[in-house]
């Protein structure tokens, strides 16, 4: 009789204690999201200051005095030599000192964000004074402030989630696992670049170069949440879904830059597949390819490591049909 009473309260104290710890992680997670965004400011940010040698120190000193840490210069001897740089992906604008006074080279395409920041910054430099911009990589003009390319880069990592975690559950085949992992990848870089070129018009690059770009980052995080999977379960799958949005997510930097979020945190996010993604997708659009090579590699690294712990895995999912019915095939048979 005395343990009829214990029963019946440990739902109620289990459901407590859930909340509490649903209400934990909110309190983590809300942080993680916020801090980045309510932070943002230029930290070691790479500029060029261009132009002769006496104008360009006295820039760089007074760049320096008016926020100290902000910038990471690069001098350059001409507009022509900026210009290249910020094609090239080396620098997100340049000063020019000029005969007629200041000009701020920008390249919108690599972050609306910090140009707009660049351009207010360079009122002060000019005492108050306009300051002439020209655009050299503008962002494509049906998305100027670069929102469009953000918000339609997100799903790309919740299908991604999705379409691993469900090949984990619903497929025990190893080899039909890793079949569906690359035609996702496949199917997700041409939809994703029509709808993103072809029908938004947020995309202003190679086809093709766009499509690879986002196949490759839906390969690295499908295949990431589907090797987890595979490996530790629905543990994995868990750890799959922390590594690539929760915390991928917030430290991308995809609608601003890595170098405004607080450090080392911009950093670390350009190693996890979103912020990756995202920069190998705005090279793509943009530039070219140009500056892709470490958000290249890392997305290739998650793919490759991905990929095998799905080949060395567990052969049937915790979720796979085909296994829970014979589970209770063998059950009613043993009753």
């Amino acid at each position: 009789m005395s343990a009829q009473p214990s029963r019946v309260r440990s739902p109620w104290l289990f459901a407590v204690l859930l909340a509490a710890l649903v209400v934990a992680v909110q309190a983590l997670l809300v942080p993680l999201f916020a801090a980045p965004a309510a932070n943002l400011a230029p930290r070691d940010l790479p500029i060029v200051v261009a132009g002769p040698a006496p104008a360009t120190t006295e820039l760089t000193a007074r760049l320096a005095a008016a926020r100290p840490g902000a910038f990471e210069v690069t001098t350059l001897p001409d507009a022509a030599a900026a210009d290249r740089a910020l094609r090239d992906r080396e620098a997100y604008a340049a000063f020019v000192a000029g005969p007629d006074g200041i000009a701020l080279h920008t390249a919108p395409a690599a972050s609306p964000t910090v140009a707009a920041l660049l351009t207010e910054a360079s009122a002060q430099l000019s005492g108050g004074r306009p300051v002439p911009v020209v655009q050299v990589v503008p962002a494509d003009p049906d998305d100027p402030r670069g929102a469009g390319f953000a918000a339609g880069f997100l799903p790309f990592a919740l299908t991604s989630m999705l379409a691993g975690a469900l090949l984990i559950f619903l497929v025990a085949r190893r080899g039909a696992r890793l079949l569906g992992l690359v035609a996702y990848a496949v199917l997700a870089g041409l939809a994703g670049e029509a709808v993103l070129h072809g029908w938004l018009g947020v995309l202003d690059g190679d086809r093709w170069l766009e499509a690879g770009a986002i196949g490759l980052f839906a390969l690295a995080a499908a295949g990431t949440v589907a090797g987890l999977g595979a490996v530790l379960g629905r543990l994995g799958i868990g750890l799959g879904a922390v590594l690539v949005f929760l915390v991928g997510n917030p430290l991308s930097a995809v609608s601003a830059a890595p170098e405004l979020l607080p450090q080392p945190w911009g950093a670390v996010g350009q190693f996890l597949p979103v912020g990756a993604g995202g920069t190998l997708l705005r090279a793509a659009a943009f530039f070219d390819g140009a500056g892709a090579g470490r958000s290249l590699a890392v997305l290739a690294g998650y793919a490759v490591v991905g990929l095998g712990l799905v080949l060395l895995g567990r052969r049937s999912g915790g979720g796979d049909g085909r296994s829970a019915a014979r589970e209770a095939r063998a059950a009613k048979v043993t009753v």
